[in-house]
């Protein structure tokens, strides 16, 4: 099988595609064939080093100790160990939250615990983005009723939590260059575009100011959303950890199957859908990583992993 590895930190040039054994599978493990997977920005920091301070490395690996599997892809399971369920075993669509195992390479199938993993239906591409997404919201708390700023609402993360935000009954007024407002205002968000200036535009829309705020861009969106929050601790920001010295809330996704449940319940129901930027082959992986880092990207960039 072909896996994307790298030999020490680096950048998208000193990505290989190579082959590696099928995984073995341990009992209370199930296999997981990967036919897509979802590129995010932890993959290539985490392959350039940014997150060495926290996060332990070894070589070889995949960016994301699992890239192109479980951090965020979807395919089906089979039945290798004596011990998978029923329930596990299933050709649906199906997602692992954040990593199965914390070392290694990601080639097309990879063994981990059935409990980290959710049948996702129509939801395929959902895991990691969706998952941060939806824990941002949950960590403020956010419902019915609420006017809430997402930065870099056309984003990976953005475009879904502000779907997940509008699901939930709040109004969402969001970030964007304005070549995607029309985008945004198809997924019921206000746009707004950033850059010097921005308090005043989202004060023109929600003159009282806003009930929460989510940082999904980094540079001024903390600034800016203390000034139009009246509570500090309705802001999360999954870029930037000097949110919690202002009182508000740094996010790192965590597995959660029941989190990936409730996203492929709204993807099944059509309230949340992935917009794919483009879907790129495995060979293709270092274009992925840039693209991905110039940070320009509406919605998801997809890897297409071939099964045989």
């Amino acid at each position: 099988m072909k896996a994307i590895t790298l030999k020490s930190y680096g950048t998208a040039d000193d990505l290989e595609l190579t082959d590696h054994p099928e995984p073995k599978v341990a009992p209370g493990e199930v296999l997981v064939r990967v036919k897509a997977a979802g590129v995010n920005p932890v993959d290539w920091k985490l392959g350039a080093g940014m997150l060495d301070d926290f996060v332990e490395s070894r070589f070889p690996r995949s960016p994301d100790g699992t890239w192109p599997g479980s951090s965020s892809g979807s395919g089906s399971t089979c039945p290798s160990s004596p011990s998978a369920t029923r329930s596990t075993v299933h050709p649906q669509g199906l997602g692992a939250a954040r990593r199965l195992r914390r070392e290694g390479v990601g080639p097309r199938a990879d063994a981990g615990p059935q409990a980290r993993l959710a049948l996702l239906g129509a939801g395929r591409g959902l895991p990691l983005a969706g998952l941060t997404a939806y824990q941002a919201l949950d960590r403020v708390g956010v419902r019915e009723g609420w006017t809430v700023l997402i930065h870099a609402a056309a984003g990976g993360v953005g475009s879904l939590g502000a779907q997940i935000a509008v699901a939930r009954g709040a109004r969402v007024i969001g970030t964007a260059s304005e070549s995607n407002h029309a985008f945004l205002r198809g997924l019921g968000v206000e746009p707004v575009t950033y850059g010097e200036g921005l308090a005043d535009r989202v004060r023109a829309l929600a003159p009282d100011g806003v009930d929460a705020a989510l940082d999904f861009v980094g540079g001024e969106a903390l600034e800016v959303s203390l000034e139009l929050l009246g509570d500090p601790g309705r802001l999360a920001s999954i870029v930037d950890p000097q949110v919690t010295g202002h009182g508000g809330h740094y996010v790192w996704v965590r597995p959660d199957s029941a989190g990936l449940a409730a996203l492929g319940r709204l993807a099944d129901e059509g309230r949340l859908t992935v917009p794919v930027a483009e879907v790129l082959p495995l060979a293709d992986a270092a274009r992925a990583w840039r693209l991905s880092s110039e940070g320009r990207t509406r919605g998801k960039l997809v890897l297409a992993v071939e099964q045989h």
